[in-house]
């Protein structure tokens, strides 16, 4: 079809997930195929609200579990809909999801390739690459907030089990 910014990953074991922008960057999928065959059906993706409702009314189409809040449809067989359609609709889809990216996503797609394949490698050099804001604690001089958390029975609580209080509260 020749989309731009596509990338595509086998995940799960065996389904071919395309993804507008790559994911390192925080690209977000719009299809997927089920490559060998044991899922409830050939070809997943996202159709939006107005197209959700249609397309369930063909009978060889129905909501994808678990996507089906996001209006996702599968499609049971590949003859569910002609071929010029499932292309509209991966392009449809391809452009839905392309819209709701995120500014800085959006900003790392404009760059030319060899830009952007630079800032994936950097960021998976990068130490905590990969984690969210909430993931990280806040490290004081003495070393890992966790770590010190862990010594401590907790931020003044008590560990269940060993009857004693350890942490600020102990002197209270």
């Amino acid at each position: 079809m020749g989309l731009p910014n596509v990338a595509e990953t086998l995940n799960w074991g065996h389904h071919l997930v395309y993804w507008a922008g790559d994911r390192d960057i925080g690209g977000k999928m719009f299809a997927m195929t089920d490559l060998d065959g044991s899922g409830i059906g050939v070809l997943s993706f996202h159709c939006g609200e107005e197209r959700f409702h249609e397309l369930i009314e063909n009978e060889a189409i129905r909501p994808t579990p678990y996507l089906a809040k996001a209006h996702w449809v599968t499609l049971e067989r590949w003859n569910a809909l002609r071929p010029r359609e499932i292309e509209e609709q991966l392009r449809r889809a391809h452009g839905l999801i392309l819209e709701k990216l995120p500014k800085r996503t959006r900003t790392i797609l404009a760059m030319s390739e060899l830009e952007r394949k630079k800032i994936i490698r950097e960021r998976k050099r990068a130490p905590g690459a990969g984690k969210t804001p909430s993931d990280k604690s806040k490290t004081s001089k003495h070393g890992s907030a966790k770590l010190n958390a862990s010594k401590t029975g907790g931020l003044g609580r008590s560990r269940p089990g060993n009857g004693t209080r350890r942490g600020w509260s102990a002197y209270v």
